[in-house]
């Protein structure tokens, strides 16, 4: 594997497992310098430690605990990459995960959480990361989405409004700081191979086969398939490539 990220800096947050543990590996086998933030400080210590043991260049992932819907959080997490690295080069927004139910089954705490999760992470991260990136002239920026947004899944209305949310940021953003050499995309996935599907399956079979039936390829994605999107879009390779919400989805919605 090429070394295209090397020297710079990635932050990416929900890195304890998942998909954003698989993202952080594949930007550290890159050769980026990492700080991971979390909401489970023992659980990103572990991924912290193993991926070291298996890719350790320089100083080991730095990892910054906590709830990122929180703005001191997020604060901390930038803050935590420009005292242990002097920068900050790529913010990959993956911090979320659905609670999906029926919209009417959602009570106020869950459609709150739901929005927190996912919108008010990537909203307080960005904040706090784009003046870092305009005064060092540029970044990248990779929010984590969801295709649901496009093809209206079962069960992801209130999933949606968040990653909604975060699509339409990722436009703005991508406008406003076009000129500041600071790309902003998102990377949408289907239905994905991670632990939260796995219980998914266990728990709701038939709900599960429907997420299914609208890929034409008939599975789910690979979160490795992921990391190599947001690995292309966060490199010099995609210097051009702005305002993008690009589906990794085996086809389930199609333009």
């Amino acid at each position: 594997m090429g070394r295209k990220l090397s020297g710079k800096v990635a932050l990416v947050t929900g890195a304890g497992r998942g998909i954003g543990l698989v993202i952080a590996e594949r930007l550290m086998a890159d050769g980026a310098r990492l700080v991971i933030a979390n909401f489970d400080e023992a659980e990103a210590s572990k991924a912290a430690e193993e991926m070291s043991s298996r890719h350790f260049r320089g100083k080991p992932p730095v990892v910054v605990p906590g709830n990122l819907s929180e703005e001191a959080v997020a604060k901390a997490a930038v803050e935590a990459a420009i005292d242990a690295y002097g920068r900050l080069d790529i913010l990959i927004n993956n911090a979320g995960g659905g609670i999906i139910k029926a919209f009417a089954e959602h009570t106020p705490d869950t459609l709150r959480e739901t929005i927190d999760r996912n919108l008010w992470t990537a909203i307080w991260c960005c904040w706090h990361a784009l003046p870092v990136m305009r005064e060092q002239g540029g970044g990248r920026i990779v929010n984590i989405g969801a295709d649901s947004v496009r093809n209206g899944l079962w069960d992801h209305a209130a999933y949606n409004a968040a990653k909604g949310g975060m699509h339409g940021m990722t436009t703005g953003l991508a406008r406003e700081y076009a000129l500041d050499g600071i790309t902003v995309n998102t990377v949408a996935p289907c239905a994905t191979n991670t632990p939260q599907m796995a219980e998914i399956t266990e728990r709701n079979p038939e709900l599960a086969e429907k997420f299914l039936s609208v890929i034409p390829m008939r599975r789910p994605a690979e979160m490795a398939e992921i990391a190599s999107m947001v690995s292309y879009l966060a490199s010099d390779e995609a210097s051009f490539v702005t305002g993008q919400v690009i589906s990794v989805n085996g086809g389930s919605t199609m333009l």
